[in-house]
């Protein structure tokens, strides 16, 4: 018991700690002079993820990488299941820009990336894992899309520059009403939301670890349901506030965007630290990742571009199916 409160006061820390810096850091920037655009890219993008990224750093130095694993896999499954399930059937996506459409195909490529250098080991007859070398891969992966991304925003119409800029401005709005402060307090948020990342991320790892030991489960299902769930939070937020409110490529940019950041920055970022060997059902976790992104390409490349609530429901679905057989295998 003890240990599954420390497990959610960790993962709640994450979030509340995610929060600050994502606030402070945009104020910061903005009395710098940087775009709220790039604010929107580059800050609030790594604040959403900032809970993942320190669970796995945290983890990889403590040896935990069945944790690290199943925390970034387990987090882009429940964002493309469980948070874009729940949106659409708050209020069915319709997708109007061509950025998303964009960022679709990159998270497709990304996923199938790890997965093919996870299968080149067994294919020679060696354990599973993300080497050093491949993890290296992976963060040049990120640099291409940053620059390709950036690009694509200094070269859109101006219609679309619009509306974008306009989706970044709307996210921010209850940030800024509440940084009307001297710089002493913007960086006070930095600061205290770096302290509060590291003190959950230490909580979440070592409680993570104590429940699944309790348990008899493998740590990897405690970073794949309860971890990955926690830390999913502030997609979830965001996704249905954007969702209520129509911005639909807001919702679905804010958890492709993060599940690009979990497969290219938070992932690597722990495989430089100690090589991440994949737990049973590994390959498993990777190829439902990858099949629920697959999912999206006929929904919002080649169809009418509109995630309804059957699809929703259907998510949901493979969602809760998906839980029942992997912790019902794990048991």
């Amino acid at each position: 018991m003890l240990s599954f409160l420390g497990l959610v006061s960790g993962i709640g820390l994450l979030i509340l700690g995610g929060t600050f810096l994502v606030r402070g850091a945009s104020e910061v920037a903005a009395k710098l002079g940087v775009s709220p655009l790039i604010v929107g890219l580059t800050v609030v993008g790594f604040g959403t993820s900032a809970p993942e990224l320190f669970i796995n750093v945290i983890g990889a130095l403590r040896g935990e990488t069945d944790l690290a694993f199943g925390n970034v896999v387990g987090s882009n499954i429940s964002n493309l299941a469980l948070v874009l399930g729940i949106a659409a059937v708050v209020s069915p996506l319709k997708l109007h820009g061509q950025i998303v459409r964009r960022e679709v195909p990159l998270l497709l490529l990304a996923t199938t990336f790890i997965i093919v250098m996870v299968l080149d080991r067994p294919l020679e007859h060696m354990p599973s894992m993300i080497e050093r070398s491949e993890s290296i891969v992976l963060l040049l992966l990120f640099c291409i899309f940053i620059y390709i991304t950036v690009n694509d925003f200094v070269r859109a119409r101006q219609g679309d520059q619009t509306h974008v800029d306009q989706l970044v401005v709307d996210l921010e709005i209850h940030q800024a009403a509440l940084l009307k402060h001297d710089g002493r307090y913007r960086w006070l948020l930095v600061f205290g939301g770096f302290v509060l990342l590291f003190v959950g991320g230490e909580l979440t790892v070592n409680n993570g670890t104590a429940l699944a030991t309790s348990f008899g489960v493998p740590t990897t299902i405690i970073g794949l349901f309860i971890v990955a769930v926690g830390t999913s939070m502030p997609e979830l937020v965001t996704s249905l506030i954007a969702a209520i409110r129509g911005e639909s490529d807001l919702a679905l940019g804010n958890v492709v965007g993060s599940n690009i950041f979990n497969s290219l920055i938070v992932l690597p970022a722990s495989g430089l630290i100690a090589q991440i060997s994949l737990p049973e059902w590994g390959i498993a976790d990777l190829v439902v990742s990858w099949a629920l992104t697959a999912l999206l390409i006929p929904v919002f490349i080649f169809g009418e571009g509109r995630l309804d609530r059957k699809l929703g429901v259907f998510l949901l679905l493979v969602y809760c199916g998906y839980t029942v057989v992997r912790v019902s295998g794990a048991m």
